[in-house]
This record gives structure tokens, sequence and C-alpha cells, in this order.
């Protein structure tokens, strides 16, 4: 067995140097004598777990991944390292999960079983738009929990991934942290859906990421005591242009925009860190800089509404921001294939298609206002030099203008939803990934309702009414 090490410390032997230069001993277990050391590392009840698929992240892509596997067959894993599931979905209190039903037409059963959970909570959990869901997000939370309970998935949170083991060029395992410790879980197939590529990096496996043009992030805002008829009336870049000289780190405008199904509450999702500078979310200084910087701001977003919205916005109260920031770009896997910006604007179709993507593309910061369908091949979703591993969501295989198309959160989830069931089938068959038969894979998702000849009729459409 071996495990990347490299050009980076294992997550132990970093909390190792950091105590010896502290002088921090450990405290000695009940009955040691002196001079005797405890062993270490610490492992964890679930040290040696073996499964089929294991999916790493529970966001959107991580849970059509583990619905899809689940679903199929496979003795599943989900870990996560919040304490929910959900993701970014989560994260940002109420923002639409966009692209979930665009047109109005069912994606795919793994789609619709999320819906399902959710509708059958109430008429407080979700508002359902032309492609978009509105959600409360603690009804969101406990939906995705019902979704992976009706499939048969194993899931477990606060489990953070913090290596990958790696056979002959093959992953065969993740390291994950508990409070137990260290644990490696084996898998025949694992996806990773982290959104920063996480798994694939610890793995050695080539990413992309073009620090200084990433993708801003956002901490989102909960507001009440406001009513949307008090909105109306209200200009926020005029809000923010007066109040800047005192609230500094206030952005030049944002919107509001109700949660589900709520008359008094809002979200504002207002890619905060664009005015802040460039932070690259997979660097410790810059991510903890980005979330005091996020959290700063967003009180003094809340105490500039008061002060300079006038009478409508004095009595607007912030209830609540994000756990963390919601991140949009960090690295990504270099693929067999990379999608490019040129893919995405001409609604390239590709032969081994196994997902669609339907967005708005960001060129500098710029989103055009047509929105773009094209396919995503599997060679996408497949990492370039290492066997073992799909990945899904944000970071498949993009350059970063293309990826920009493909992080709304229904996207994501088809893209897990194929990775997922790609594992469970290579598992099952016992070979690789890139060895599963293509044209088996495609069948098997058009079974779970997925039309994979939507982005080309999507062409079609344009060309006709052209």
């Amino acid at each position: 067995m071996s495990t990347r090490r490299g050009k980076r410390r294992t997550f132990l032997k970093s909390m190792g140097l950091g105590a010896a230069a502290l002088s921090i001993r450990p405290a000695r277990a009940a009955g040691e004598a002196a001079g005797e050391s405890r062993p270490l590392p610490v492992r964890s009840a679930l040290d040696g777990m073996q499964v089929d698929v294991l999916v790493v992240g529970g966001g959107p892509a991580g849970i059509g991944a583990s619905l899809a596997s689940a679903r199929k067959g496979a003795k599943t894993l989900l870990v996560e390292n919040h304490s929910f599931f959900g993701g970014v979905a989560a994260w940002c209190l109420g923002m639409p999960i966009n692209q979930v039903r665009p047109g109005g037409k069912p994606r795919s059963k793994v789609h619709e079983l999320v819906i399902a959970r959710l509708v059958a909570l109430g008429d407080q959990a979700v508002r359902i738009g032309e492609h978009a869901l509105w959600c409360n997000v603690d009804y969101l939370k406990v939906a995705v929990l019902d979704a992976l309970d009706e499939a048969g998935c194993k899931y477990l949170v606060h489990t953070r991934a913090v290596d990958a083991v790696v056979e002959g060029g093959r992953l065969a395992g993740v390291v994950v942290a508990t409070k137990q410790g260290l644990a490696t879980i084996r898998a025949k197939a694992v996806v990773d859906s982290t959104g920063d590529a996480d798994v694939a990096f610890f793995a050695g496996a080539e990413t992309m990421k073009e620090v200084g043009a990433l993708s801003p992030m956002t901490l989102c805002l909960n507001m009440t005591n406001v009513t949307r008829d008090k909105l109306r009336g209200v200009n926020m870049g005029e809000v923010a242009r007066r109040a800047r000289e005192k609230y500094p780190l206030i952005p030049k405008g944002w919107g509001l925009d109700g949660v589900a199904n709520s008359k008094t509450c809002f979200y504002i999702n207002h890619a905060g860190t664009r005015d802040l500078g460039p932070f690259d979310a997979t660097d410790p200084f810059e991510r903890t800089r980005a979330e005091a910087l996020s959290r700063r701001q967003a009180v003094q977003m809340a105490q500039a509404m008061r002060e300079f919205g006038g009478e409508p916005l004095k009595d607007i109260e912030l209830i609540g921001t994000g756990p963390q920031v919601g991140v949009r770009e960090t690295r990504r896997v270099k693929g067999l294939y990379v999608l490019t910006e040129e893919d995405a604007l001409a609604g390239r179709t590709f032969e081994d298609v196994i997902a669609w993507r339907s967005g708005f593309l960001d060129i500098g910061f710029v989103r055009l206002s047509k929105m773009k369908i094209h396919d995503v091949p599997y060679r996408a979703i497949l990492p370039e030099r290492l066997d073992g591993l799909l990945v899904a969501g944000r970071c498949i295989s993009a350059t970063h203008v293309a990826a920009s198309a493909g992080k709304s959160m229904g996207n994501c989830m088809a893209t897990g939803h194929a990775a997922g069931l790609a594992a469970a089938m290579a598992a099952a068959k016992g070979c690789l990934p890139r060895e599963l038969k293509v044209a088996d894979l495609q069948d098997a998702l058009r079974a779970d309702g997925v039309d994979l000849a939507r982005g080309g009729q999507a062409q079609h459409d344009l060309k006709n009414q052209g």
C-alpha cells in the first residue's frame, strides 16, 4: 500500500509538527507509566470498512451519485464533512437550486426522488419554478435524508477525507478523519464530489486551477422584518453607494428574494468576495481571510440597509448567515477530455454523452444572456491517469469558462447521477470505471429517466428557430 505524500504533509504529520513546535505534550492515559509513549495514529472503528462505492462530499453531486449507486443495488457509503447534506444548496439559505427541471421537464428519477421527498414535507418546504426549486433549507436537509434512506444508501456526517490510498495506479480507498480517529475506507470505486477535487488531489491526479481568475465566493444572508411590497421601492445600488463610506466592505449592490413560500424571510446571494480580492478556497490562509471578511461584510450590509434604506428597510433584520462561504470554483480534475468554452457555446454533442448541462456562461464575470445546453462526455468525469475514481459536480474536467456553465446544482446532480451509476456498474462487473462500456451506462441512464438526446434536440430547435 502506498499513500500520496510528496508535496504536501499528511493531516497527522502536520498536526504532530504543530504540537512539537508549541511544546505540547500529549496527556497520558490512565495507568500509563512515565516514559511510555502512546501508539499513533488512533484508528476509528470504521477502519478497514469495505464498500462497493464510496461517495465523498454530500452536495448536489454527491447526493445524485449516492442515490444512483444505491438504487442500482451497490453497497454505497456517502461521507460528508458537515453535519448535513445539501452542500451549497443548503449553505446558501434558500437561493434557487437551478436547472433541476429545465423547461418544466423532469431530468431523471434521481432528481425527482429529491423533489418528491421535499413536496411530501408540506407547502413550507419548497416552491417549484420553471427550472428551479426555492427551498427552506432545513426542510431540504431532511428531504435528502429521506431520499437516501429510501434508496438504501448508508451515510456518515462529520467525516472528512484527508488522504487517499493508491495501489498500482488505482485508487483503492480514502482515509477519513472522525472524532474516533483516522480510518481507511476501501471501495471498488470512488466518486469525488467534494467540489474542490480533494480526493483526486490527494491521490495524485492532475488538476487544473486558474489562480487569480477564480469565480467569487458568497456568504449568503437571511433577512426578515421586510415585505415584498416594501422592497419594490428600494434601489439597493443607491443604498450601497450612500453607505459605502461608512461600511467599506459592502458590495456595489444586491438583491433580495424570498425563501420557499415565506412572505417575510429573504435570502441574499451577492458574489460577495468579488470586490474584496481574488481568493483561492483551497489555500487555508486565503480561505480564512475570505470567511472572516465575508462575515464582517454580512453585518455591514445589514447595517447599511437599516441606516440608508429609508422607511422601507429601517426595521430589516439579519437572522442568519451560511455555515461557510459558497465556493463556485477551485480545482478541477484533468480528465480524458477537457470541456471547453467552445463546446459550451456551440452546444456540442458527444457520442459518449452521459449527462447534459444547461445554464448561463460567465466570461470575465459577464453573464451571456442566452442559456446554453451542451453534452458532458463520459471522458470528462474520468481522471486522465488514475483508475478507480470518477468525479462529479463542479470539479469535472473543464476549462475555467466552461466550468461556469456547469456549476448549477441540477447540473451537478446530473453528473453525480452518471458517476454514481457508473461506479455501481463497474463494481458489479469487477472492472475499472474506464473499462465500462459507455453504451451500457447510457442504457442504464435512460432507464433512470435521463434524456441523453436533450442537448442535441436543443441545438436542433435553435437552428430551426434561426
